[in-house]
């Protein structure tokens, strides 16, 4: 899931335009995107019924105006997030997580707005020096060659 807030219509359209072509097309997603004007409706893109079907029912849930969610069934945050940066209407991102998340929302007589997302738990531990070559195994594995510095003993 990737939250956001944007400000102009044409986004539900750009947001998967970037989406799409971040991800060569191979990724399943679906966008939604709360008007805050004129006909105020959930404006809703995508390539993935269910997905779509998601990403709507948490744009509702929240119902804060001019908020994104895009919500990814295949493919990662990182592959996409740089390309939705782009989008010009694009003010904030919120959270980009597979995490279970919270969105905290403030309302008043004008609407809603999202204040925070909480994303996932707190952390119980320090990595240790075997996690730490885990951590970066996996991520030679996903394709992160970049030199990493020595592990302290």
């Amino acid at each position: 899931m990737i939250i956001g807030q944007a400000h102009f219509i044409k986004t539900i359209d750009d947001l998967y335009e970037a989406v799409a072509a971040a991800t060569g097309g191979t990724a399943r997603f679906g966008i939604a995107f709360n008007e805050a004007s004129g006909k105020r409706l959930v404006r809703v893109a995508g390539n993935d019924a269910a997905l779509m079907d998601c990403a709507v029912r948490n744009a509702k849930e929240v119902g804060a105006g001019h908020a994104f969610f895009i919500v990814m069934g295949s493919g990662y945050p990182i592959q996409v997030l740089p390309q939705i940066r782009a989008v010009p209407e694009v003010c904030r991102i919120f959270c980009a997580t597979a995490n279970p998340l919270q969105v905290i929302v403030a309302e008043n007589q004008q609407g809603r707005g999202i204040v925070a997302v909480i994303d996932g738990e707190p952390p119980v531990d320090v990595e240790s020096a075997e996690d730490i070559a885990e951590r970066r195994s996996l991520l030679k594995r996903l394709g992160y060659t970049a030199s990493l510095p020595t592990i302290p003993s």
